[in-house]
């Protein structure tokens, strides 16, 4: 079930920007886990601000290579704490665990490549600019 338009999508990859920059400093993190985490921060940025870009020159659409980096994202998220070594427990391994789950759901739950008409006022289409 594809829910997601580009509009919300683009706000939660703002959050998830925001999750990963602050997310070392909430869960006491330092040295690869942050700096992992805030290299995410600046991924999801880019992704972020891409996505306004295409929004602002298209019909609002999240492009299907937009979710395959997602995708990639949460499959390394997943694989880290057992690659990096990360203890049971840790809150290394809880963040980044909550984190695959949160942009897996996202995944999931987004539209990618799919346009809406987007709709104007009294029900019309809006014009093309």
């Amino acid at each position: 079930m594809r829910i997601l338009n580009a509009r919300v999508h683009s706000l939660l990859d703002v959050a998830f920007a925001l999750a990963f920059a602050f997310g070392p400093l909430v869960f006491g993190l330092g040295g690869s886990p942050a700096v992992v985490s805030f290299i995410l921060a600046l991924v999801f940025v880019a992704l972020a601000a891409t996505l306004w870009w295409g929004r602002r020159r298209e019909a609002g659409t999240v492009a299907v290579p937009h979710g395959l980096v997602e995708l990639a994202i949460a499959v390394f998220l997943a694989v880290l704490p057992r690659i990096d070594g990360y203890s049971p427990g840790s809150p290394a391994r809880t963040f980044v665990w909550s984190m695959a789950i949160a942009v897996a759901i996202v995944w999931l739950l987004t539209a990618y490549g799919e346009t809406r008409p987007v709709i104007g006022r009294a029900g019309q289409p809006a014009p093309r600019p």
